[in-house]
Order: structure tokens, then sequence, then C-alpha cells
């Protein structure tokens, strides 16, 4: 009955060990190898575990350039700790089934596994069982630093292709982004035909965004090489000029239908971003429904483009209605996302998030439950 029991004992354990290389393993190839958006709550949970780390440090950062600058380490660690997290529960895994066939004590059965995976050559093999497990446990290492070495690359080529368009629209926009800039440069310059190929462009920016995004999700958090420019500030900017030429510009190539097709790829791309960190919002919101910015503040915009010589429609009280119809669609994910990634000032994007205002001072109640929510979580 001892045997039978010892028996009993080492399967299980070497069922345990198994289990935990199987599960890391194949969180690993979810997470790198698989081109899709994959919610793998091993990843998601090293990303949270460090973003409330970091949060440590940048609630105690006095100004904006030092959080960025502490937040520029977020996601490069992140990536770091996530390798080395799939490295160490293969080792313990790989450790349990040396265990249950034999190698005593547990001590020994570590120091072979973690040998064996680093192909270090410290501990020999007594026996083929041992033989086959070294293999395997040599084999993933190397598949591991395999992933890593082409992981990095692929990461930071499509960081490179995102930042150059964000990087451009300073020259239309200005910095910080600025949607009423926009316009006024283009009018000033008397380019607003040439608007088309900006919603082009953008709209082909936001089709590679939402792919990226989300199978990378840990592009969302590098952050630009200028503390001054980010990701979504330029992506509600483009959005936010879209909204705004299509309700308030009385020109004719103001309605083109481009326009609205790039809003469209905007917050398609914003939404399927938001849905793999789990934040809420509404999928068929009505024109009519609330939005963070006030009519107030719609009102300074038509003055100060007035005052720039925009030709604008006549009736202001309908541009506010279809500005706030087209805003409605991506208010929630926008101030959300601008929120979790501690973005840069950016007028009606990151300037009421909940990191300087608080997410009760929010006229929406969709974007307030997305701001207080905006946090990584496991499923």
């Amino acid at each position: 009955m001892p045997d039978l029991i010892n028996v009993l004992v080492s399967l299980l354990v070497f069922a345990a060990g198994l289990y935990l290389t199987a599960a890391t393993f194949t969180a690993a190839v979810r997470t790198v190898v698989i081109p899709r958006a994959e919610n793998v709550w091993t990843t998601r949970w090293v990303y949270r575990v460090m973003l409330k780390l970091f949060r440590v440090f940048t609630d105690k950062a006095t100004t904006y350039e030092q959080r960025d600058g502490i937040m520029a380490y977020y996601s490069p660690m992140s990536i770091m700790l996530l390798i080395i997290m799939w490295l160490f529960v293969t080792t313990i895994g790989f450790t349990l089934m040396y265990w249950s066939i034999g190698v005593r004590p547990l001590y020994d059965a570590f120091w072979l596994s973690g040998s064996s995976l680093l192909t270090l050559g410290f501990r020999t093999i007594d026996n083929l069982p041992q033989m086959i497990l070294a293999f395997a446990d040599a084999a993933l290492g190397l598949i591991y630093i395999a992933l890593l070495i082409a992981y990095l690359p692929t990461i930071y080529a499509e960081f490179s292709k995102r930042e150059m368009r964000v990087n451009m629209l300073e020259i239309r926009a200005g910095v910080p982004f600025s949607s009423v800039e926009m316009l006024k440069r283009f009018h000033r310059l008397d380019r607003m035909d040439k608007m088309i190929e900006v919603w082009y462009e953008w709209e082909e920016w936001f089709v590679e965004l939402e792919q990226t995004h989300t199978s990378l999700p840990m592009l969302v958090f590098l952050r630009s090489p200028s503390p001054r420019r980010s990701w979504i500030t330029a992506a509600g900017t483009v959005m936010d000029t879209a909204a705004l030429m299509l309700a308030t510009v009385d020109h004719p190539d103001a309605q083109d239908a481009q326009a609205s097709i790039c809003i469209r790829a905007g917050y398609i791309a914003l939404r399927a971003i938001a849905d793999f960190f789990n934040i809420p919002y509404d999928p068929d919101p009505m024109p009519s429904d609330a939005i963070s910015i006030d009519r107030s503040e719609f009102d300074d915009v038509i003055a100060e483009l007035r005052r720039a010589g925009v030709p604008l429609v006549d009736d202001i009280d309908q541009a506010w209605q279809d500005f706030r119809g087209w805003r409605v669609n991506y208010d929630g994910v926008l101030l959300a996302i601008a929120n979790l990634t501690m973005a840069p000032y950016a007028a009606w994007i990151s300037d009421r998030s909940a990191v300087r205002f608080g997410p009760s001072n929010l006229t929406d109640p969709i974007a307030a439950e997305a701001i207080r929510t905006a946090a990584p979580t496991p499923d």
C-alpha cells in the first residue's frame, strides 16, 4: 500500500509539472505567435502587477515629465518580466516532473531543471527518462529565447511605423495636438480640399492600430520618444478634427464621406483595444447621449475658428448636435485609454482624465465608468 501511494503521489506531481509547463508554453504561443488578440491571463496579470508597481512611483512624481519618464520603462520591463516568468514557471514544472521520476531531494530536481532549461550542463543525467525530460527542457528554453529574439524586433518595427504618423501630426496639428489648430492651419494654407488625403492616411493608420495593438498589446504602453506626443492623443485629435469639419465647416469638401469613414475606423480600433483591457463602453450609443465635452467648450471652439476666418455653418445648434453625434461613438474609450496610458495633455482628450480631474467631473456616465475601470485585469 505505501508503494501504491508513492506511485500515485509521483503521478500527481508529474501531472502538475506537466500542466504548468504546457500552460506556460501555450501562454507564450498565444502571446507571441498567434496573430490575433488573445486574452492570456498570465500576460494580463504581469502587466497589471507592473502597472500597480509603477503607479506607486508615478503618484510621487510632481510633474508630468517625471511621470512620463517613469512610465517609459513600464512596457519594456513588463516584456522582460514576462519572459522571466515563462522561464521560471517552466523550471518549476520540470522540477516537479524530475522529482516524480526519482531525482531527489527537491533541490537536486530544481538544479537539474534550471541546468537543462538554460543549457548550462551543471548536472549529469542518470537514466533515459531524465534524458528525455532534459532534452524537452532545453528545447523549451531555446524556444523562449528565440521568441524573445524575434519578438522585440517585431514590436519595435510596429512601434516605429506608428510613431512616424504621430510625429507627422505635429506638423499639421501642433503640440499639444489640437483639432482646432489643425483646421486653422489647413484653412490658412488654403488646403481644405486636401483634407481628404489626411482621412485616407489615418484610416489606414487606424486599421493597422487595431491589428497591432490587440495582437501586441504592449504597444499600447510604449510611449513616444517625446513626452509631448502620444498615439492616443493623436488618434483623438484626428477624429475630433474630422467630426468638427463634418459638423461645423462650410466648405465644398467639408462633407466628404471619407471623413466619416476615418472616424468609424478610429472608434472601431479604439473599441477593439478597449475590449482587450475590459474597458466598458456603449457599443450602440444614441446621437443625443451625453459626452465629456459640454456646449460651452464647443462654443469656445466655434468662436476661435470664426476668429481665424474658417467658414462655418450658420446653424451652430445643429452643428453641436452633429458633433455630439460623432463624438459619442468614441468619447468613453478615448478618455479611458488616455487615462490608462497616462497620455500627455491634449484638449478634449487627456485634459479631462481621472489623473487630472477624477471621473466624477465627467458628464458622460459611460466615459466616467470607463475611466474608473481602465486598468488591465485578468479574465
